[in-house]
C-alpha cells in the first residue's frame, strides 16, 4: 500500500474511533493542508484524564504520526549512486536554495526533506527514551565549507573538513550532532533504523543520511 493510501485508510480508522468517542467531525482535507480547516466544535467529551479535545487536533496528531512513521528512512530511489538527492543536483553542492530544503522542527537547521523528517522522528524516539540528541550543523553552504576548510584543515590532510564542494553537508544529507556518552550509544544502536549512519572515521559527531527504502 502506498503512502497516500495508507494515510487515507488511517484517517478512516481514526475518524471511526473518534466518532464513537463523541468528537466533532472535521474535514480531513483541511487538516491535511488541502484548504483552511473548517470551524470545529470544541465541546468534545472529556478524556479519561479529564482533558477535552476536538476532532481536528486529534486527527492532525494521528495523521502526523502516521506520515512520520511511513517516511522514516525513505528516499532511496531519489538519490544517485553517490547518495546525492537527484532533485538537488541542478543547484550544486553548497548552493541549494533554502526553498529546496526543509527545516528540522524545533531547530534552526535544514536538510533534504526526507532526511529532515527522519531526523525529527529519530530525535522524538530518543527523547521518549530520555535521551537528548543535540545538533550543531546541518546543511552547509559552499562559502561555509571554504571557511571550515581554512580553519579546520582538510580531512585528507589530517584535518576535519571535506574539500569544499564535496561535503555531504552541502547536499543537506549530513548532520553534526552534540552527543554525550549515552546519546552516542543510543545513536549507534538505533540511528540506522532512521537512515542515519556514523560514516566518517575520526568524527563520531558526524552522521550521514543513507535512505533505507
Amino acid at each position: 500500500m502506498d503512502g497516500v493510501a495508507a494515510v487515507s485508510q488511517r484517517i478512516g480508522e481514526i475518524e471511526g474511533r473518534l466518532a464513537l468517542l463523541g468528537f466533532a467531525r472535521a474535514s480531513a482535507s483541511g487538516v491535511l493542508g488541502g484548504g483552511p480547516a473548517p470551524a470545529v466544535a470544541t465541546t468534545g467529551i472529556a478524556s479519561a484524564g479529564g482533558a477535552s479535545a476536538d476532532f481536528a487536533s486529534a486527527l492532525a496528531t494521528e495523521v502526523a504520526s502516521t506520515a512520520t512513521t511511513a517516511d522514516v528512512g525513505s528516499g532511496k530511489a531519489l538519490v544517485d549512486a553517490k547518495g546525492v538527492p537527484i532533485e538537488l543536483k541542478q543547484y550544486g553542492n553548497g548552493k541549494v536554495p533554502a526553498a529546496a530544503l526543509s527545516p528540522v522542527a524545533g531547530t534552526s537547521h535544514t536538510l533534504w526533506t526526507p532526511a529532515a523528517r527522519s531526523l525529527e522522528a529519530l530525535r522524538d524516539a530518543a527523547a521518549a527514551d530520555g535521551v537528548t540528541i543535540g545538533m550543531t550543523d546541518s546543511y552547509r553552504t559552499y562559502a561555509s565549507q571554504v571557511d571550515l576548510a581554512e580553519r579546520k584543515g582538510l580531512y585528507s590532510q589530517g584535518g576535519l573538513a571535506a574539500a569544499p564542494g564535496t561535503s555531504m553537508h552541502g547536499w543537506g544529507m549530513a548532520v553534526d550532532l552534540s552527543l554525550d556518552a549515552r546519546a552516542q550509544a543510543w545513536m549507534r544502536e538505533h540511528a540506522g533504523a532512521y537512515g542515519f549512519v556514523e560514516d566518517t572515521p575520526r568524527e563520531p559527531w558526524h552522521w550521514g543520511y543513507h535512505p533505507t527504502h
